[in-house]
């Protein structure tokens, strides 16, 4: 029976219309290399119904796409690999006999390009181990076709979400594109019988959201539900960033953090939920923990997926025990008309090359260096698509080792020519090479001048360009397949909602006198801030709260657009910023439009997540009241 033509029953819901108890949904990988016990521990150790796990990513995505476009057109070289995580199978591996003893139920997004074969390998994996598991998998987020078709047809834009630029002015001829999907396909698959469920590119939240449907008999009507569930998807589909992980108040653990709990959602018939967490494991859940991550990679007070919209501006956050908080005040909303879309292209070829600088003069130094490579370059210098010369860290006045008085620096070059950054060149002198422009200064260059030992970051590797933007939702074809090889089209949602491109931004409607909070010291914002910040393509998400209420007016007041500016300093691009509030967890999230190059799959700066623009605006100073750091810093 297809869930479309089902109800909110009381057969579904729970004995004589009662509401069913909360599904027990337990988030055990945040990304491609997760701790492997994650699952198995889980699935014996704690009372859950589901295991889910985010394994997709911006660099993942471009990975496995282009794996999966080689291996369609034969060209199979050792750099392509499979188009699933294969390392999802060595995790799952040791979990499936405790699955299966205790009946507990696993989906999750590892499927990427290949959500197929991945899926005949979880089979073999069950087959091994002599146990009665059923596997359901959702295709569909491969949008490729239909994104040609569009791309293709004269006045189609494509534009970019971060720049508004046209993708015909990208530069890049795109090669695939995978869009988001929800979590209907995956609640169809749990109720044609699915124990395990494998999807390639559902939304992160949907392995969380799709799973509660399926307990609570939700469809895509229960707009408030799912809206709020989508939230809790988000606090627990990055594992133990809800529970100390990139927590800026990591000092509050100690030493015992060598061994982070994973986070366990139990969600109600409301869509709201309790956090807690792996019992007798490091971390902690806290309204700071589960703040921290419920700021991370958003956009906006709109939070959209392809089944439902969440509104998170008056969201809830209440510790109700030792290791749990309680959720809720996410209002939910009809899904926009439109899915995000990824588009790959191929960039070119990238590396990187390293010289130490030591004590005296250091940016007289890297001129010395920049001016030496550029010269050394020649005519090949115009081949260069990127070409960056880079110095991470200063020296301190009267260091005290070596160490203390040493910096790196980095030059970093794109191009698409290949054999400018060929190994075969390097000794070559009638030959261009990146390795060698930089090595052939070596002995002429700047005092002490020194280079580090390895030189296969000099080697060029491919890179590539992604494009996010919008699709129609009605261009996308999701299918759930079930365990008895049948398929149900899942289709576009009936109800949806044209929403406008620009979120609502501004500073606060009612800023109070600073004076009013008395007297002041000049001491890093961090020492009573705590944040998260992290990338979605070259938009960079800075999410930042207080602990105490008092404190908010004054923070709310101070934490403006420009002083955000003022703030980044010499890494303001001048680009726009946007901004709203939070007020029940007293939070002000800012995003820093294209403010990263390019995102994590072509970046050349250093920080290619984001996730260190935090720590940053933490560490400037500005006047704080005397009052709150006699509390104690972070």
């Amino acid at each position: 029976m297809s869930l479309h033509s089902s109800t909110n029953s009381a057969t579904i819901n729970g004995a004589n219309g009662t509401p069913k108890r909360p599904i027990k949904i337990a988030g055990c990988s945040g990304g491609v290399y997760d701790r492997k016990r994650a699952m198995h521990d889980m699935a014996k150790n704690e009372e859950v119904d589901v295991i889910t796990g985010d394994w997709m990513s911006e660099c993942n995505m471009t990975l496995r796409g282009s794996d999966k476009l080689d291996k369609l057109n034969k060209r199979q070289t050792s750099l392509v690999g499979a188009a699933y995580e294969p390392y999802f199978l060595e995790e799952i591996d040791p979990a499936i006999p405790w699955l299966a003893k205790k009946g507990v139920k696993v989906c999750v997004n590892a499927g990427a390009s290949d959500v197929e074969g991945l899926a005949e390998e979880v089979i073999k994996l069950i087959k091994k181990h002599n146990v009665d598991l059923k596997v359901g998998y959702v295709t569909g987020d491969d949008v490729t076709d239909a994104m040609f078709a569009l791309y293709n047809k004269e006045g189609e834009k494509f534009p970019n979400l971060p720049q508004d630029k046209n993708i015909q002015d990208w530069g890049f001829d795109p090669i695939c594109a995978q869009c988001y999907l929800g979590g209907t396909g995956i609640a169809e698959c749990f109720a044609g019988g699915a124990d395990i469920v494998v999807c390639g590119r559902v939304a992160d939240a949907a392995c969380v959201m799709g799973p509660a449907m399926w307990w609570h008999g939700w469809t895509r009507e229960n707009i408030q539900e799912l809206g709020s569930t989508l939230m809790i998807g988000h606090i627990i589909e990055c594992s133990t960033y809800a529970t100390g992980g990139y927590y800026s108040g990591f000092k509050d653990l100690g030493v015992n953090d060598t061994d982070m709990g994973y986070p366990i959602a139990a969600i109600d018939h409301k869509g709201e939920a309790v956090i807690t967490m792996e019992k007798g494991k490091h971390g902690l859940v806290s309204p700071a923990t589960v703040a921290s991550q419920l700021l991370y990679e958003i956009q906006g007070p709109l939070y959209y997926n392809s089944d439902v919209t969440a509104s998170i501006e008056d969201v809830k956050l209440v510790q109700v025990g030792e290791n749990a908080v309680h959720v809720s005040g996410i209002k939910g909303l009809p899904p926009p008309t439109t899915t995000k879309v990824g588009i790959t292209a191929k960039g070119g070829y990238q590396a990187e090359f390293h010289f130490y600088l030591t004590g005296l003069d250091i940016e007289e130094k890297a001129k010395m260096v920049e001016r030496q490579t550029r010269a050394a370059m020649g005519k090949y210098v115009d081949e260069f698509t990127c070409l960056k010369f880079q110095v991470a860290g200063t020296v301190s006045q009267d260091p005290q080792s070596q160490d203390e008085a040493t910096v790196d620096m980095r030059i970093f070059a794109q191009t698409k020519n290949a054999d400018l950054l060929s190994a075969n060149a390097i000794m070559d002198s009638d030959r261009g090479s990146f390795a060698r422009f930089c090595i052939e200064n070596l002995l002429q260059g700047y005092p002490g001048s020194t280079m580090a030992p390895d030189m296969r970051t000099a080697m060029g590797r491919p890179f590539f360009e992604y494009w996010v933007t919008l699709m129609p939702q009605s261009f996308v074809k999701e299918q759930a397949h079930l365990p008895d090889r049948s398929v149900v089209d899942i289709p576009t949602p009936t109800v949806m909602r044209e929403y406008e491109r620009q979120q609502p931004t501004g500073d606060t409607v009612d800023p109070v006198d600073l004076s009013e909070f008395g007297p002041t010291t000049r001491a890093p914002l961090g020492y009573v801030v705590m944040g998260r910040s992290g990338d979605k393509s070259s938009n960079c998400n800075l999410g930042l709260f207080v602990r105490h209420a008092d404190e908010w007016d004054w923070f709310r007041t101070l934490m403006s657009v420009n002083k955000v500016r003022q703030l980044l300093g010499k890494d303001d691009k001048g680009k726009k910023i946007d901004r709203f509030e939070l007020p029940n967890i007293y939070g002000v999230h800012f995003l820093l439009r294209d403010h990263l190059d390019r995102g994590f799959n072509a970046t050349s700066g250093f920080d290619s997540l984001g996730k260190n623009c935090c720590e940053f605006i933490r560490s400037r100073w500005v006047d704080i009241p005397n009052k709150f750091l006699e509390r104690g810093r972070v």
